[in-house]
């Protein structure tokens, strides 16, 4: 057994009506990579908030040893101080600085006068190499994609000289390049005697890196796993989070009944808001049809999100061509309230962003797309807001003790649920759903899937854009492949394996994008 570096003690978390952590023992030793898994809400997160100071000592009862000493951190500085810094999931760069700006934010080189901006760039420059970045410290955030970001994310970290990193759902918006590249990172850093502790929902990558695996269930600490001493796979860890074997990740749909086309888009082409030469979406015609699930798989930047919004009320892009069709008429949706009147939902993939308002209650959030339903003569019924939203909570099985819950107390995946709702309750015949399941947990991911299930059983049309082969091809009926703006193929379930897609892909970009 290596030298323990972190040891959190008997650390219980309240919050107005949740035990959020009831009781945690969690233990890291010096050197490792150690993953901290467990389903939405069970209260990961949470801890590492505890550990890094968010929480301030007081707020909580429990003890934090670090380096054989008891730690009581009042601020996030404190933390950072003795070296325990955390990546959060959401990315907190400033697009508008530059990347060594964002790097030493809060962090400044230079005296009290004045900042030293050749000492700046130029250690910005020194961090970025070890992450394997070359491009310049004086680039904008804004001019790079996601996954660099994360990995000045991780420089921005090393710079505050990291004993302990944590990563908190790292390769959540990353394509499987990125994140492939990330985690060997993360083994490099290892090598470099890095302890790090990383939570995620992607289980394979868990497989990937970790030393140990610490499984939260419900606020408590179930167990902890050594994959140097045992077999770990992907269903022992779900077994773990869940309780119990999930023996099938996608639920079975019964009765396909697949009908007419309902929503067909041809010749649509859309240019980039601020860049207008360019084309984002690039002549694409695809159809869905009721009682269908149509996957939309693509690599990071294949324009798979600026198709959806601009087909939504034209809410993304300028220059917008083509023809819509929806239930057979041609129409002319010129904003999301006009698309919303066309029975067309998009239920966005940036749900704390653009999706919920997290500061409103969940009764508030349910309502938000369809006022008309909990209204009379523009004045709000009330009583009638908070049934809807109860009777959304019971059918869609999200915890919450009370729909008056805020919404950003709310855990990733019963947010989801939450935003899901908010799009049901405009009673939808179609439904684009980007990224559904994006950073929530394999427990929640099959509730959503069944919500899946349920809505084109009852005759609604689904297009479900994912970033996860496995979740696309388990839950379409139809799979179309998009790369640089351009729709590269079409399969069926049948003909539809990772090994086909990414052929696909591939094939298409060393022809230069034509199918």
């Amino acid at each position: 057994m290596g030298k323990i570096l972190l040891e959190m003690k008997n650390i219980t978390k309240t919050f107005p009506g949740v035990k959020a952590l009831d009781d945690v023992n969690f233990k890291v030793e010096e050197g490792e990579i150690h993953a901290l898994v467990g389903e939405n809400g069970a209260g990961k997160s949470t801890l590492m908030n505890v550990l890094s100071g968010i929480y301030p000592f007081g707020t909580y009862d429990g003890e934090i040893i670090y380096e054989g000493e008891t730690c009581r951190f009042q601020t996030i500085r404190d933390s950072e101080s003795k070296g325990i810094v955390i990546i959060h999931q959401e990315l907190a760069l400033v697009p508008q600085m530059s990347i060594g700006e964002n790097m030493f934010l809060g962090n400044e080189r230079g005296n009290k006068n004045a900042i030293n901006w050749n000492e700046t760039y130029g250690e910005a420059d020194k961090y970025l190499r070890m992450v394997g970045l070359s491009e310049s410290s004086r680039v904008l955030i804004k001019d790079i994609g996601t996954g660099k970001q994360q990995l000045v994310e991780i420089a921005k970290a090393l710079a505050k000289n990291a004993k302990l990193l944590i990563l908190d759902e790292p390769t959540s918006s990353l394509n499987e390049t990125d994140s492939k590249a990330l985690l060997d990172l993360m083994l490099e850093f290892k090598k470099q005697g890095m302890t790090m502790i990383i939570i995620t929902h992607k289980l394979n990558e868990v497989v990937y890196v970790a030393d140990k695996i610490t499984v939260v269930r419900d606020g408590s600490t179930v167990e902890t796993m050594n994959c140097h001493e045992m077999e770990i796979d992907e269903d022992r860890i779900i077994k773990g989070m869940v309780g119990r074997e999930i023996t099938d990740r996608f639920p079975k749909r019964e009765n396909v009944n697949i009908g007419s086309i309902n929503m067909e888009v041809r010749d649509w082409t859309v240019h980039h808001p601020i860049y207008t030469e360019r084309k984002v979406v690039d002549n694409v015609n695809f159809n869905v049809r009721r009682g269908e699930v149509v996957g939309i798989y693509g690599l990071m930047g294949a324009g798979r999100t600026e198709l959806a919004m601009s087909i939504f009320g034209k809410s993304y892009g300028s220059s917008i061509m083509g023809i819509l069709y929806v239930g057979g008429k041609q129409v002319n949706l010129k904003n999301p309230r006009e698309a919303i009147d066309a029975k067309i939902a998009y239920v966005t993939e940036d749900r704390k962003g653009n999706g919920l308002v997290l500061s409103n209650p969940i009764r508030v959030n349910t309502s938000l797309a369809n006022m008309d339903g909990v209204s009379n003569k523009g004045i709000i019924d009330a009583d009638k807001e908070y049934q809807i939203a109860v009777e959304y909570k019971d059918k869609l099985h999200t915890k919450t003790p009370t729909v008056e819950q805020n919404v950003g107390n709310l855990s990733g995946g019963n947010q989801q649920k939450v935003l899901l709702a908010k799009w049901m309750f405009t009673d939808p015949d179609i439904l684009i759903l980007d990224e559904p399941t994006r950073g929530i947990d394999v427990g929640a991911k099959y509730e959503i899937y069944c919500i899946i299930n349920d809505l084109v059983k009852a005759g609604k049309s689904v297009v479900m854009i994912s970033s996860e082969l496995p979740e696309v091809i388990g839950m379409s009926d139809r799979i179309y492949i998009m790369n640089e703006g351009k729709f590269v193929g079409e399969m069926n379930a049948a003909e539809a394996t990772q090994e086909n897609i990414m052929a696909c892909i591939l094939q298409s970009t060393s022809t230069g994008g034509d199918e």
